[in-house]
C-alpha cells in the first residue's frame, strides 16, 4: 500500500480580494490586455458549454442559473469566459461574502462583513461599476423562503440588463420562484466531457509517476474504456475513484473497474430516490417469453460504439403489461444481467414527498442520477400507482402529479442518453393515454398467465432452486393441477409444500405440492373480471411476450411466462 501524493495547493490570486470602488471618471475600467507573448485563448468548441456561456454573457443575459454539484468546475469555466472577455470575476458564498474568484480559502480578508448577507451582497453588485461577472453559490435556499431576496434579485436582474455585468447562480438543485421565471436563464451544465476526464487521468498519473510501487499500463483502448467508465461522475468523483484504485491496487490499467462501479452505486444510494440492483438473475431463469427475449437479445449490444457506428439508435424502453405475479419484475432484473448494465428502480413513492415543489425537483433529480450512471436500465414498477390520478390532479393535489407526469413524459420523448426504461403495469385502464404515444416506448408487451408447457418449466426451475431433481416429480400432473396459476403462486405452493414436508419429516413429493396447490385460490379466480379486461385491451394494442402456440386455441390472447 502507498499513499498518493496530495496535489499542490492553488496559489492565491495576485489581485486584491475586494470589489473595486467606482472610478473617479465614471465608466467601467477595462481589464489590461494580454501581455506581449502571452498565449491567446484557444478557440471555443462549437456547441460546448463554454461557448454557450460566452454567447449569453456577450448578449447581456442578466441572470444565468447553472444546476450542478461541481462548484469548482463551474467557477473555473465561468472565470475562463470572464478572462476571454476582459472581465473581472467575483464569487459570493454565505460564509465568505463577496470575494474575487480564486481567492484561497485560507485568506481571511473579505470584501466586508456585510456582504455575507445575500441582500447586501446584491447591493454590492449594484454599487460595483466594473465590467464583471458575479457567481452566487448559496442563494437557492433563500429563493424558497425569503420574498425580500426574491424581490431584490428581480430588481437586480432589471438593473443588469443595461450594465456590463452578469450574475450567475450556481446550485445543486433548480429553485426558481414564479416571480423570477422570466428573469432567469437556465444553463444545462452536464457532466465532465471525455476531454476533461482524460485531463484528470493525466493529472493523477503525473502524481504517481515517480513512485516505483505503482504500475501504469494504459493503452489507447484501455484509456478509452476508462474514460467511458468514468462518464457520469463529477471530476472530484473521478479523482476519488482513481486515487482509491491506485492506493488499493498499486496499478492503473484496463482490467478492473470495480471501484468505478462502486462509486456509481454510491451515487444511487445518496440520491434517496433510486435503488440499485446488482445483476444477479440470469436470463435463462426466465422461461417462455420467446418474443420478448428475442427482442431484448437483439439489442444486447445496442449501447456499444460498434452499434452506434453502424447506425443503431439506442433503444428507449418497453412497457410490460400483465397479470400480477407473472414475473415482470424478474424480466427487468434479467435484462440487467443480459446487457451487463446497472439496474435502477425508481420508487415513485419517494418522488411524491410532502414538501411543496419538491416532487417536481425529485423526478428531475432521479432523471439526472440515472443519466449520470448511463448506460443503465431504469425500472419503473407498477407505474399506474404513480400516474393514475393525472386527469384529476389539478383538483386533488394542486397539479403536482400532472407536472411530475409531464416532466417524465418529456424526458421519455426527448432523452438522448443511453437509459433504457422498463415500465410495468397491472392495471392498464388506470394509465393516462399519453403514456402510450409513439416515441415514448419502443414497444408494449403483454404477459399473460403461463400455459401448461410453461408451467412445467416453472416447476422445474423452482424445484432446481430448492435443490430437488425435477425428474423425480410428475411435472405433467402439477402443470394440470396449476391451470390459471401465476408463476409467483406456483413458487409459493412449492415453498408451502416444503414446510409441510419438513414438519412431517418427509421429503418433498408431487402429492404435497398438489395438496398445496389445491389449498390456494389463484388470482385468475379472485380477479377473473379484471384479468379478462386486461386481456381484451392487450389483444389489440400490445405484442404477446410469448410466441403463439396454435395448440392453445382456448386462449383468446397469446400467453406468456415470467417466473415470479
Amino acid at each position: 500500500m502507498t499513499d498518493v501524493p496530495a496535489r499542490p495547493p492553488t496559489a492565491p490570486s495576485p489581485r486584491p480580494a475586494a470589489v473595486a470602488a467606482p472610478p473617479a471618471a465614471g465608466g467601467p475600467p477595462a481589464r489590461p490586455a494580454a501581455a506581449p507573448g502571452e498565449a491567446r485563448p484557444a478557440p471555443l468548441v462549437p456547441g460546448s458549454v463554454v461557448q454557450e456561456i460566452d454567447i449569453l454573457v456577450r448578449a447581456k443575459y442578466p441572470v444565468l442559473y447553472m444546476v450542478t454539484h461541481e462548484e469548482e468546475r463551474a467557477e473555473r469555466i465561468i472565470a475562463e469566459v470572464a478572462r476571454r472577455q476582459n472581465k473581472r470575476c467575483y464569487s459570493w458564498s454565505l460564509t465568505r461574502g463577496l470575494l474575487e474568484s480564486g481567492t484561497d480559502l485560507q485568506m481571511k480578508k473579505k470584501v466586508s462583513e456585510a456582504t455575507t448577507d445575500p441582500y447586501e451582497a446584491m447591493n454590492a453588485v449594484i454599487d460595483n461599476v466594473e465590467n464583471a461577472i458575479f457567481i452566487f453559490k448559496d442563494l437557492h435556499p433563500f429563493l424558497k423562503q425569503d420574498i425580500r431576496i426574491v424581490r431584490r434579485l428581480r430588481e437586480l436582474a432589471g438593473f443588469l440588463r443595461d450594465s456590463p455585468r452578469t450574475l450567475f447562480l450556481v446550485a445543486p438543485s433548480l429553485t426558481i420562484p414564479c416571480e423570477l421565471e422570466k428573469e432567469i436563464t437556465v444553463i444545462e451544465f452536464g457532466f465532465p466531457t471525455p476531454g476533461e476526464i482524460s485531463q484528470k487521468i493525466d493529472e493523477m498519473i503525473e502524481l504517481v509517476k515517480g513512485n516505483p510501487k505503482v504500475r501504469i499500463n494504459l493503452g489507447q483502448a484501455d484509456r478509452e474504456r476508462l474514460i467511458k467508465a468514468c462518464s457520469g461522475l463529477t471530476l472530484r468523483e473521478v479523482e476519488n475513484v482513481l486515487s482509491k484504485t491506485l492506493i488499493a491496487q498499486l496499478k492503473l490499467d484496463g482490467e478492473d473497474f470495480r471501484a468505478i462501479l462502486q462509486e456509481k452505486e454510491q451515487i444511487i444510494r445518496k440520491s434517496g430516490i433510486l435503488e440499485f440492483y446488482a445483476a444477479t438473475e440470469a436470463f435463462k431463469s426466465v422461461g417462455g417469453l420467446e418474443n420478448l427475449k428475442e427482442w431484448l437479445s437483439k439489442r444486447a449490444q445496442a449501447f456499444s460504439e460498434k452499434a452506434r457506428a453502424f447506425g443503431c439508435t439506442p433503444p428507449k424502453g418497453i412497457m410490460l403489461l400483465g397479470v400480477q405475479g407473472c414475473g415482470k419484475s424478474l424480466v427487468a432484473k434479467a435484462v440487467s444481467s443480459l446487457w451487463n448494465v446497472p439496474l435502477l428502480r425508481l420508487d415513485m413513492g419517494r418522488i411524491f414527498s410532502g414538501l411543496v415543489g419538491s416532487s417536481e425537483e425529485n423526478v428531475r433529480r432521479a432523471i439526472r442520477t440515472a443519466e449520470s450512471v448511463a448506460p443503465a436500465i431504469l425500472w419503473v414498477d407498477e407505474v399506474e400507482k404513480a400516474f393514475a390520478g393525472v386527469q384529476s390532479s389539478g383538483a386533488s393535489d394542486g397539479g403536482v402529479t400532472s407536472r411530475v407526469f409531464g416532466t417524465f413524459l418529456t424526458w421519455l420523448q426527448e432523452k438522448t442518453t443511453p437509459v433504457f426504461v422498463i415500465a410495468t403495469s397491472n392495471k392498464i385502464r388506470d394509465l393516462p393515454p399519453e403514456l402510450f404515444r409513439k416515441g415514448r416506448f419502443d414497444d408494449i408487451f403483454f404477459v399473460d398467465l403461463p400455459l401448461p408447457a410453461e408451467r412445467k418449466d416453472i416447476f422445474a426451475i423452482h424445484l432446481t432452486k430448492k435443490k430437488r431433481d425435477p425428474q423425480t416429480f410428475d411435472l405433467d400432473l402439477l402443470a394440470d393441477r396449476s391451470e390459471g396459476y401465476s408463476g409467483a403462486e406456483i413458487e409459493e405452493a412449492i415453498s408451502s409444500a416444503i414446510y409441510e414436508a419438513f414438519a412431517l419429516d418427509k421429503d418433498l413429493s408431487t402429492e404435497l405440492i398438489a395438496k398445496a396447490l389445491a389449498e390456494t385460490f389463484p388470482l385468475s379466480k379472485t380477479m377473473k373480471e379484471e384479468i379478462e379486461d386486461l386481456r381484451k385491451w392487450a389483444s389489440e394494442r400490445a405484442r404477446p411476450a410469448s410466441a403463439f402456440q396454435p395448440s392453445q386455441e382456448a386462449f383468446k390472447t397469446h400467453r406468456a411466462l415470467e417466473i415470479g
